[in-house]
């Protein structure tokens, strides 16, 4: 066989096999959502209080302590879990409590969820416990929102920024 009638054969399969790749990647269609629907995303992480509250030293105590060990409080590690609900229309959508991360559960706990939700205007309701209180809500917030249909609507949270944000 010569070298031609080999380029040839090994161009055509190279051919064969990149329109087949190029199917693929266009078929079958796949839809990231619903096309009549809005999506609407739960994104936050935020460390709850911790189990017991940080213990202050005496002058004493410190002093008593390695000088590289040397600190005015003294804190466990564990942090209490967080609870997170929302609403639309004043229907509960979903309520999560989220566990701690961390090998020691002192790290801040995550949540990340979407929902489907019909387009239009919606009365939107987020609440987060953080603390150890057995009712009632550390933050929260009622807002007023357009859903649109095929776009994605954001709910996060930052504590230092005030609490939820809605976008």
């Amino acid at each position: 066989m010569s070298r031609m009638v080999q380029y040839a054969v090994q161009t055509l399969c190279f051919g064969v096999f990149a329109a087949f790749i190029a199917v693929l990647s266009a078929w079958p269609p796949y839809d990231y959502r619903p096309a009549g629907a809005a999506v609407v995303k739960l994104s936050l992480s935020h460390a709850a209080e911790r189990v017991r509250p940080c213990v202050t030293l005496t002058p004493q105590e410190v002093a008593a302590l390695a000088p590289n060990m040397r600190q005015t409080e003294r804190c466990e590690r564990a942090r209490l879990p967080l609870t997170v609900e929302l609403d639309i229309d004043g229907q509960t959508l979903v309520r999560i409590e989220a566990p701690p991360s961390g090998l020691w559960n002192d790290g801040p706990a995550s949540v990340y969820e979407t929902f489907e939700a019909p387009p239009g205007t919606h009365v939107l309701t987020a609440r987060l416990r953080d603390s150890a209180r057995p009712d009632g809500w550390d933050y929260s917030a009622t807002e007023r929102v357009v859903f649109r249909a095929g776009r994605y609507f954001t709910v996060t949270f930052a504590a230092e920024n005030g609490g939820f944000e809605f976008r």
